[in-house]
C-alpha cells in the first residue's frame, strides 16, 4: 500500500530544486497576426532595445532567485519565444545568453531554440545566432498558400519560408521545426495536404500541427464563430488531422505528442518539461515560470513589467496545492505518447487516488480510446487524442 502524499510534502518537493529549464518570451512583431492573443505588440528598435537591457536587468537580479533553495542546477533547455525574437540582434542575443550564464550554468548539452518568422531573418543573422550557441530553430510557416497566409494577417509569403529554410540549411541548423495550422478560414483538405506535402519535402527534424483557436478580442475571435464558414466544418478539421498523422508517420516522423511530430532524437527538448510538468523559470514580460511550486505570471504590459523589473520585485503565488499539481500532472502528461507511469503517479498521489482515476476511464479502455498496460496509463491515437478534453474532464472533473 503506498502512503497518500500530503500536500506539504508534494509541493515541498518542487520548491527545493531549481528549475533545469527557462523561457524567454520577447514580446514584439512587426505586425499582429489575425488569431494571436499572446502578450505581444508592435516594438522600435529603441523600444526593443530598452526591453533587452530590463529582461537583462530582470535575470542578474538576486531578488528574482529568493524562493529558491540549494545552489542552482545546470539548464538543458533553454527556449526564446514570442512574439518574434528573431527580431533582435545578434548583439542583443548574446547580451540575453551573457546575463543568462552568469546567474545560471548551461548543461554542456544545453538545448537552445529560438522562435522566428520567414522574412525576420538574414543568413549572417542566422550564423550569429549559432554561434551565440542556438542550436533549435522554430520556423511559423503556418500556411503554404499566400492567399491563407494574408488571411492570417502573416507578413511573410511562401517565397520566404524556402528562403529561411535554405540559410538555416546553409549555416548549419540541422535541428529545425516547422509549425502549420490547419482549420483556417478558407482553408481546405487540399490546401493541407499541399501544405503537408511542401514540409515533408523540406524534411525538417519536427513538425508542430495546431488547431485554430479561435480567442476572444482577435479579429478571428471577431468574425467567426466555430463550425460555420469560411472555417472548414468541424469533420473537415478532424480530416486534416488524421491528414497529418498519418502522411507525417508513414513519412517516419514520431507522433510523440498530440500536435507534434518529430525524427528519432528530435522531440522538442523544452516542450516536454512542460508536459511533464516540472520545474522552469519564466523571464520576461507575459511568460509564466512554474518555478519553487508556483505558477507565476510576469505583467501582461511592458509599463507594469518595466515597473516591477525597475522596483526588483518578483510577486509570489501560493504555492500549488496537491489537486492542482494532480491535474497538471494528468492533464499535460496525457498529451505525450507515452502517457503516464502508473508507479509514479501512485508514489507521489497515493494508490487511492490513481485507483479511483482508472475506474472512472474504465468506458474509455472498453472503446479502445485509452489504456493502462505494462504501468502506464495513456491515451490511444487518433480517437484518444481527438477526444483527449472529453477524456481528462470525465478523468478529473
Amino acid at each position: 500500500m503506498v502512503v497518500a502524499a500530503s500536500a506539504e510534502n508534494l509541493t515541498l518537493s518542487t520548491q527545493l530544486g531549481w528549475p533545469e529549464a527557462a523561457y524567454l518570451h520577447i514580446p514584439f512583431c512587426r505586425q499582429r497576426c489575425h488569431y494571436c492573443d499572446f502578450a505581444t505588440g508592435l516594438g522600435t528598435r529603441e523600444l526593443i532595445e530598452t526591453y533587452v537591457q530590463m529582461l537583462c536587468q530582470e535575470i542578474g537580479g538576486a531578488y528574482r532567485y529568493r524562493h529558491l533553495a540549494g545552489d542552482p542546477r545546470p539548464l538543458t533547455s533553454i527556449f526564446f519565444g514570442g512574439g518574434t525574437p528573431s527580431l533582435l540582434t545578434v548583439e542583443q542575443l548574446g547580451r540575453i545568453l551573457a546575463q543568462l550564464r552568469e546567474k545560471l550554468p548551461f548543461h554542456p548539452d544545453c538545448e537552445i531554440s529560438l522562435e522566428a518568422n520567414p522574412g525576420t531573418l538574414t543568413r549572417e543573422q542566422l550564423a550569429g545566432y549559432r554561434d551565440l550557441g542556438v542550436n533549435r530553430i522554430s520556423l511559423g510557416a503556418q500556411a503554404f498558400q499566400p492567399e491563407l497566409l494574408a488571411a492570417c494577417g502573416r507578413l511573410h509569403g511562401v517565397e520566404e519560408i524556402y528562403e529561411s529554410v535554405a540559410d538555416l540549411k546553409a549555416v548549419g541548423f540541422e535541428n529545425f521545426n516547422l509549425d502549420l495550422i490547419f482549420g483556417l478560414p478558407y482553408q481546405t483538405l487540399e490546401h493541407w495536404r499541399e501544405s503537408l506535402q511542401a514540409v515533408l519535402e523540406i524534411n525538417p527534424t519536427h513538425i508542430s500541427v495546431y488547431d485554430l483557436t479561435l480567442e476572444p478580442g482577435t479579429p478571428f475571435g471577431r468574425l467567426y464563430r466555430p463550425g460555420e464558414a469560411p472555417l472548414p466544418s468541424e469533420e473537415a478539421t478532424v480530416e486534416m488531422y488524421l491528414m497529418a498523422r498519418r502522411l507525417l508517420t508513414q513519412a517516419g516522423y514520431i507522433h510523440y505528442e498530440i500536435s507534434n511530430f518529430a525524427r528519432p532524437g528530435y522531440a522538442c527538448r523544452h516542450n516536454r518539461v512542460y508536459w511533464e510538468n516540472r520545474p522552469y523559470f519564466g523571464f520576461g514580460m507575459g511568460s509564466v515560470g512554474y518555478e519553487g511550486g508556483r505558477r507565476i505570471q510576469q505583467p501582461k504590459t511592458l509599463h507594469k513589467y518595466f515597473e516591477q523589473v525597475k522596483d526588483q520585485v518578483h510577486p509570489l503565488p501560493p504555492p500549488a496545492s496537491a489537486e492542482e499539481i494532480w491535474m497538471d500532472t494528468v492533464m499535460l502528461g496525457l498529451r505525450l505518447q507515452e502517457g503516464l507511469d502508473l508507479a509514479t503517479l501512485q508514489e507521489r498521489f497515493g494508490s487511492e487516488r490513481v485507483e479511483q482515476a482508472l475506474q472512472r476511464l474504465v468506458p474509455y479502455f472498453e472503446k479502445g480510446w485509452a489504456s493502462c498496460e505494462a504501468g502506464r496509463l495513456r491515451l490511444i491515437p487518433p480517437e484518444g487524442w481527438l477526444f483527449s478534453n472529453e477524456i481528462i474532464e470525465k478523468l478529473l472533473f
